[in-house]
Parts: C-alpha cells; sequence; structure tokens
C-alpha cells in the first residue's frame, strides 16, 4: 500500500513538474482535429510514448517544418496527414540514435492554412477555416445566407497549383438555383481551403415616372423580365399615366442610348404582346397631360355643382 501511494505521488509530482508547452498524448487525443494535410501556420500536439521532454506543440513554420528537442535537422511537415507526421518524427528520432523504437502521437490542434472567404452579396462575408469536410452550401450558411440583391451566379476561386495547365480557368461560375435547389449535387463541390467565394449583386432595371413604387429591381435566375412584370413589381400605375411608355437602353457607348417607344395601353388592353427588358434598361412612364388638365376641370366643375346644390338661388327683377 505504502509502495502504491508513494508511485502515486511520484506521477503527480512529476505532472507538476512538466516544463511549459508539454501536452499529455490523452489531451491532445481529445483535442483532435479531422485528419487534413498538414500545412504552415497549423498548430500540432507531438506526443513521444515515454519521453515527456518530446512531447510539446508545435506550430509549423511558414516553411512547412517543425523542429523538436534534441533533433539536428527539422521535420518535414507540409503536406503529409498526421499518421505520416508520426513516422516522420520516429523515423527522424530512430535515425539521429536518440530513441530505439519511438512511439509517436500527432493530433492536429488548430488549422489556420486553409482560409475560405465568402464574399459580395450575402448578410456576412466571413473567413474561416476549412476542418472536416466543408461545402458550398456550408459556406453559404457560415455567411448567413444571400441577400434580396444576389445575383443568378456563385463565382468560385480554387487555388492554382504551380503545375496547373495554363489553360484551366481558375474561376468556375456556378448557377445559385440549380444549387439551392440541389437539382444536381454535383454543384454542391466541396471546399479544401484557400477557395474564394464571390456573390455577385444582380444587375438592375429601373422604373421611373408614374408607377406607385419606383425603384431598381433586379434581375436574377437569366428568367425574361418584361414590362409587366417590372409594373406588378413596382405596384402598378398611378392615375393619369400616358398610354405610351418609352425604355431607355445603353449602347455600346454612352452616346448610343437608345430610346424604344412602347404602346403601354395596347399592352395592358392585351391587344399588343408583352416587351421583354435587359438588364440596365430604364423604363420610364410619363404623365398623360391632357388627361390630367380634363380631370381637373371635372373636379372643379363638381366642386362648383356640390358647393350650389344647398344654396339658394334669388333671381330679381
Amino acid at each position: 500500500m505504502r509502495i502504491a501511494l508513494f508511485l502515486l505521488g511520484c506521477e503527480l509530482a512529476f505532472a507538476q513538474g512538466r516544463p511549459p508547452g508539454v501536452v499529455d498524448s490523452t489531451v491532445a487525443g481529445v483535442a483532435n482535429l479531422p485528419a487534413q494535410r498538414i500545412a504552415g501556420n497549423d498548430l500540432i500536439a507531438v506526443s513521444v510514448y515515454d519521453a515527456p521532454e518530446l512531447t510539446r506543440t508545435v506550430r509549423v513554420g511558414e516553411d512547412g517544418t517543425i523542429r523538436l528537442p534534441m533533433l539536428k535537422k527539422r521535420v518535414q511537415a507540409e503536406g503529409l496527414l498526421p499518421g505520416g507526421l508520426e513516422n516522420a518524427i520516429a523515423e527522424a528520432l530512430s535515425s539521429e540514435r536518440i530513441l530505439v523504437d519511438p512511439i509517436v502521437t500527432v493530433t492536429i490542434l488548430e488549422y489556420h492554412s486553409r482560409p475560405i472567404s465568402v464574399v459580395g452579396a450575402v448578410h456576412k462575408p466571413v473567413t474561416f477555416q476549412a476542418v472536416g469536410k466543408v461545402t458550398l452550401l456550408d459556406a453559404l450558411v457560415m455567411a448567413e445566407g444571400l441577400t434580396n440583391d444576389a445575383g443568378p451566379d456563385l463565382l468560385l476561386m480554387r487555388p492554382q497549383p504551380a503545375d496547373a495547365d495554363a489553360a484551366i480557368s481558375p474561376v468556375e461560375r456556378i448557377s445559385l438555383r440549380a444549387l439551392l435547389a440541389a437539382t444536381d449535387p454535383k454543384l454542391n463541390l466541396t471546399l479544401t481551403g484557400g477557395e474564394e467565394i464571390r456573390i455577385p449583386e444582380a444587375r438592375m432595371i429601373y422604373v421611373v415616372g408614374n408607377v406607385k413604387k419606383p425603384g431598381a429591381f433586379p434581375v436574377r435566375d437569366g428568367s425574361e423580365t418584361t414590362v409587366l412584370k417590372l409594373l406588378a413589381l413596382a405596384e402598378g400605375l398611378v392615375p393619369y399615366a400616358g398610354r405610351r411608355a418609352y425604355i431607355f437602353r445603353a449602347g455600346a457607348e454612352s452616346a448610343d442610348r437608345q430610346e424604344v417607344p412602347i404602346e403601354l395601353d395596347r399592352i395592358l388592353e392585351r391587344k399588343s404582346a408583352d416587351v421583354a427588358l435587359q438588364a440596365d434598361d430604364i423604363l420610364y412612364i410619363p404623365d398623360n397631360k391632357g388627361r390630367r388638365r380634363t380631370a381637373e376641370i371635372i373636379d372643379r366643375v363638381s366642386g362648383f355643382g356640390t358647393a350650389t346644390a344647398s344654396g339658394v338661388l334669388i333671381w330679381r327683377h
């Protein structure tokens, strides 16, 4: 019994006297993250059985290597999985005759080499580390979803290896509608780190003039936008709107702006086909001044009639 208490006391004293930076293998195992290839700035825990002086946390250098006590040479860590780094450390300890048959455990504590950025028309632009399996939809969730101004496509920029074919485009365009609808699961790509996701704002069509809600309305999903759709978004016409509207459309140069007249009353009466609009078009609905003047005259006459209806007209000779 005394021997057991003595050994327990020695173990506690040894644990308290452990130098800073040393990590117990059981603690490191609990903190372990999903195994991915190690890169610069990642934080790892190295545990060597029965060698507390070698058990510690180590941050991978910018050159992709780590240094351990008593080892003359740095150990290459970048590009290896934790199991591969365990073998590399064990081989280094054996080759330099520090330990005969070392048992090494490597766990990942922090990833700092796999940033994924989400910017553009999202509620919360964010940069986070790719830990475990991360997909495009996961990245959009991290950015708290799309804003109302989001365009129809997502732009994915992946890091290009040095030996990559120059003909391969570094930017991939993905339909947001298809991605969110899950019509093609292959669009929900797996991200490994180093990607940048951009959500461009949608191009606009502008409605001005005699409508209830003038403004700019985004063009989404590649679907056709027409005059009637825009009038619905603008909550309809106000009284005395003109019978004819105009589309102002930019050309290749600023001086090439076109003015396209459309018979609005005929479209509303279903006597003419609806007219398609393009991004950056301006739909202008002018005032019908003739109808406004007629209405004002009618209002004045009706007002005079109302004022005299309750009165008494006296005729004197």
